[in-house]
């Protein structure tokens, strides 16, 4: 007997892009992500305009998320959405059309915390992807949120580390701004890091306990050397551009890595699994693989596609919450600070 399909639509409104997606089962029939090029020119995200941007994209993304996946909106069987952690104006706009959507449409509601959803991505299933056996590592990396956590299966995992300040992403586009380069910076730091010599300039690694993180005394030091260099050659910044780059480059992935095998020896689960926008970073994808050979890890590297928000990810959560039947009830709250 032929088992039927189950139709997820996925909604993400966490941040600044709003995104939708439709999964058949496990795999991806479509994948819209509306970003918010206003932003650019405040250097960093802005609450109130990303809010507004989600209310006038919302319905189009939708909309072209179903007509790609050549469904109508009736053999949907659930919908997924962000519940948080994430901007509050942002998540309410996705919380809020899920729910009405859900409703019209007499079918489940299913929230997702947006932390897990970038570490389950990596159960999406792709042609040449390989899904982490439980348990693993996973590293999640973005602008807003740095982890370590320990994933013993879909919905049982436990943050190991965290960043006890700034985000790797943030520590990124703040040396970014120092440098003047544009928001976000990390896609430019890492393309000029490529050309540039990673032990051209020393930064310190911040001393943290255990397995959390702090980034913001890196942003600190690279500031005061900025200053410092600019005042003995107001050129230094533009003559040495790709060097600084790959210095400070060089010095966060040290950091990433350092915890990283320090988790491993810890636990002693040698599964690397990484997430979130940051981990599209080409010198991060190679350290790793460098660490597979060398310290004999499986690592596990999303497509680029979903390493960024996108609703594809809260799609593969709702699916794997559909088949528990772990739906939601329609007065669930979008929350800011939500905790894997």
């Amino acid at each position: 007997m032929k088992k039927e399909n189950i139709y997820i639509l996925g909604i993400e409104s966490s941040c600044d892009d709003t995104s939708a997606a439709v999964l058949c089962n496990d795999t991806i029939l479509s994948n819209v992500v509306a970003d918010q090029k206003i932003h650019t020119e405040y250097g960093g995200v802005v609450p109130e305009l990303a809010s507004r941007a989600h209310q006038q994209n919302i319905v189009p993304v939708v909309n072209q998320a179903i007509e790609r996946a050549d469904i109508s909106k009736d053999q949907l069987s659930a919908i997924a959405f962000t519940r948080g952690p994430g901007l509050m104006g942002s998540l309410l706009v996705g919380t809020s059309f899920a729910k009405s959507l859900a409703f019209g449409l007499d079918i489940p509601l299913i929230d997702v915390n947006h932390m897990q959803a970038h570490i389950l991505a990596h159960f999406i299933e792709e042609e040449d992807h390989q899904k982490p056996p439980f348990p693993f590592l996973a590293m999640t990396i973005s602008g807003g949120h740095t982890q370590i956590v320990q994933v013993n299966s879909h919905f049982e995992m436990e943050v190991l580390g965290e960043t006890i300040d700034d985000a790797v992403g943030e520590a990124y586009d703040k040396s970014g701004k120092i440098l003047g380069l544009g928001y976000p910076a990390g896609p430019e730091i890492d393309k000029r890091a490529q050309l540039g010599n990673p032990k051209a300039y020393k930064f310190t690694k911040p001393k943290v306990d255990g397995l959390n993180f702090s980034f913001s005394g890196l942003k600190t030091a690279i500031l005061y050397f900025v200053q410092r260099e600019t005042k003995a050659n107001p050129n230094f910044v533009e003559e040495h551009l790709n060097d600084i780059c790959a210095s400070i480059q060089y010095t966060i992935i040290g950091i990433l890595m350092d915890k990283l095998k320090l988790a491993v020896k810890q636990t002693g689960i040698k599964h690397i699994a990484i997430g979130g926008g940051v981990s599209a970073n080409s010198g991060i994808r190679k350290a790793l693989k460098d660490a597979e050979k060398k310290h004999d890890w499986t690592t596990y590297i999303p497509k680029f596609e979903y390493t960024t928000d996108n609703a594809a990810m809260i799609a593969i959560v709702g699916y794997l919450k559909y088949l528990e039947k772990d739906f939601s009830d329609f007065d669930v709250m979008a929350t800011a600070r939500l905790k894997i």
